[in-house]
């Protein structure tokens, strides 16, 4: 009884995705950063952005539901840690995409990624 008592009230602290408490998918970051990086790096300039104004829907992937994909790049597992590595390097990871290297900072990269799975 003790043990279910317990395994509730720890249930009852997850804060969502991406908080900045670390209990989301992404420790350490922040969705809402996320979203002004997204304008910043200006990612909605190829991808569609759930909540970001895009320019363009046909250079990169619709990033909507982007938390139901399987993978990432169609090479990556679809997990934080990946996704991090993919938006800070897509280069080092998949010589010749189309996604340049945009000299994405490691926090900038977990608040982007707290965001794509919080949407």
């Amino acid at each position: 009884m003790a043990a279910v008592a317990t395994l509730l009230a720890v249930a009852a602290c997850d804060h969502g995705p991406g908080t900045t408490d670390g209990s989301g998918p992404v420790p350490r970051s922040d969705p809402d950063a996320g979203s002004a990086a997204i304008i910043e790096y200006g990612c909605a300039s190829c991808h569609t952005v759930p909540g970001v104004q895009s320019v363009s829907r046909t250079i990169g992937p619709d990033l909507t539901g982007f938390d139901d994909q399987i993978y990432i790049a169609g090479q990556l597992p679809n997990r934080p840690e990946e996704l991090i590595r993919w938006i800070k390097n897509p280069q080092d990871i998949v010589p010749g995409t189309a996604m340049p290297n945009m000299g994405v900072t490691e926090q900038d990269a977990r608040d982007i990624a707290a965001y794509l799975y919080d949407q």
